[in-house]
């Protein structure tokens, strides 16, 4: 994986979170402004598997691949679900569902990060 676009993924998450959650706070439901941030973040992740596929060909080799797989398609659907149930609901509380899920983006890159460079469990 490149540690700069990684953390690049994971900071933009993270901001999209912190985003989430001061609408939230402010008792907004979600608005375009926010998801346009979620799609952004989307594109990252969606960049993050042609990279990851591309190494991967290229002949990199990670710690576990069925890991290191799981972790890369499950970063993108994670947004995706979170925007459909925060969509379905639309009140306050599918704000903070939507910051969770941005919350979720990180872990789950910092994990692939991990896998690649050899930890398998």
């Amino acid at each position: 994986m490149i540690t700069g676009f990684a953390v690049t993924v994971a900071i933009c998450a993270t901001l999209v979170a912190a985003w989430s959650f001061v609408q939230a706070a402010r008792r907004k439901l979600p608005d375009n402004a926010l998801l346009g941030g979620l799609a952004v973040v989307e594109l990252l992740l969606v960049a993050q598997l042609v990279i990851g596929v591309v190494l991967l060909i290229g002949g990199g080799s990670p710690g576990s691949m069925a890991t290191y797989l799981a972790y890369l398609i499950g970063c993108l659907v994670v947004l995706p679900l979170g925007t459909f149930w925060a969509l379905a609901e639309r009140t306050r509380s599918s704000t903070v569902i939507l910051g969770i899920a941005c919350l979720a983006i990180p872990v789950m890159v910092l994990r692939l990060h991990e896998v690649w460079a050899g930890a398998s469990a």
